[in-house]
Order: structure tokens, then sequence, then C-alpha cells
């Protein structure tokens, strides 16, 4: 029979899957040492220490550490603790919903919706036909019928919505009362210079008029975005930092 470890020898165990557990999920996703020891405002010196199994931790150090990855203190040694609710990214076309979104499922292990999808089903047709065949109260009919088959069917996931899903009150009532809502912003030409590059100006009427448009929009919706639970800017961040800021706000 092994003899049973000493208080030290334990210390040591834990400390080397601690460290273990935290390049584990660097390597996972495509994180840097030092791109973590930014988001936690930890030194690049100790993190490699700490995953070299010689981190003299803190509770409070440990603390940064997990919040710049997202997940439970306990989430270090052990699965990561999945969202309470359902998480739900608002925003307009190109402030990240979609990349993020994907990123921020993949990371807490829950599926990701993109609720525009999810009306294509409801409504049987792409949504510009949508649009073109049933109108815009027929659509938000099919959005809000999309919305609630969304949240029984899953208790715990990443939504992506519709930019202009917060004008209708009912559903953004429910949204807000079932949903942890982020308002992800963005610098007008930070929206537009995105949606430029994704091939799709729908449904701005033109790359001169689309800047005005964008202005115009976030002033009319700024108020609504506002009551989101919390905001995370993307503006003139990489997708990486904005996901470290995103996991933040969650954590």
């Amino acid at each position: 029979m092994n003899a049973p470890l000493s208080v030290q020898q334990q210390e040591h165990a834990f400390l080397a899957r601690l460290g273990e557990r935290v390049r584990t999920w660097r390597t996972e996703h495509g994180m840097s040492r030092k791109a973590l020891a930014e988001a936690s405002g930890v030194s690049e010196r100790y993190l490699a220490q700490l995953e070299a199994g010689q981190g003299n931790i803190s509770v409070l150090l440990l603390r940064k550490v997990a919040r710049a990855m997202g997940v439970a203190v306990e989430g270090l040694v052990r699965e990561e603790a999945p969202a309470a609710k359902p998480i739900a990214l608002l925003g307009l076309r190109g402030a990240g919903k979609s990349t993020l979104g994907a990123k921020l499922a993949q990371s807490l292990n829950v599926p990701f919706v993109e609720l525009d999808r999810e009306v294509e089903k409801e409504a049987g047709a792409p949504l510009g036909e949508v649009f073109a065949m049933y109108g815009q109260d027929a659509f938000r009919r099919f959005e809000r019928r999309a919305l609630e088959r969304v949240l029984g069917e899953h208790p715990q996931a990443v939504i992506a919505t519709g930019g202009s899903l917060v004008t209708d009150p009912g559903t953004y009532e429910l949204l807000l009362e079932r949903c942890r809502s982020i308002w992800l912003k963005a610098s007008p030409a930070e929206h537009m210079n995105r949606v430029i590059a994704q091939g799709d100006m729908r449904p701005f009427k033109g790359r001169s008029a689309a800047l005005d448009e964008i202005r115009k929009l976030l002033d009319d919706r700024d108020r609504l975005y506002g009551r989101a639970t919390a905001v995370v800017d993307t503006s003139g961040k990489t997708v990486r930092q904005s996901l470290a800021d995103l996991r933040r706000v969650i954590a």
C-alpha cells in the first residue's frame, strides 16, 4: 500500500495540476502567455512560474487569472462552470456578435445560436425574402417565436441577436428577463468598415450614406442598447482582446 502524501507533496501536486490547467486553456484558446498576463493584470513571469507548477498562488492572484480566462476559480482545477442563464449579445451588424459569440460559446461549452437563422427557420425563407413577402410586422412575430423557442430549447447558450430586436418592446423585455444581455459597442466607422469587409451593406442604401445611417441608428438605439446588463466596447480591438473583455464581464 502506498504511503499517504505529505501536506507538502499534496501542495506540489495541486500546483502542478493548476499549472497544467492554465497551460492547457491557453493552448486551446490560442492565447499567448503575454496576452493572458495583459488581460489578467498578473505579470508574465508569475504566469510562467504558475504554469511550471512553482507558483506561490494567492486567492487574489488566482481570481485575476480566472477572470481573464472566463472561468470560476474552481474551474482552474475542475471543469468550467457554464453560464447560469443564456447570454444574449446585442448591437448593430459589425459589432462582433457572430465572431465573438461563437468563440465565447466554445469556451463555455454551450450552444451558439444566431437568432436571424432561427427566424429563417420559423418563416421558411431567407431573411431578405421574409421582409419582402411578409413585411416588418410579420418579421417581428417570427423573431418573437424564434426567441421563445430558442430559450425553451437551450437553458444555457450564447445568442447573437438581430440588431433591431431592441426596437420591439415585448421581445426585448423577454430577452432582458431571461438572458444575461451584453451590448457589443463599436464606433460608427468601425461598424461600417466591418460591414464592408463582410461584403454586405444590407439594409444600408449605399457606401456613401452608410456612415451617416449607422450614426443615426446608434443615436436612436443608444438608450435601448444601454438597458443591457453590461457593455463591451470592441472599437480598435482585436478579436482576442474583445473576447478577453467579454470573458471578464461574464466572470
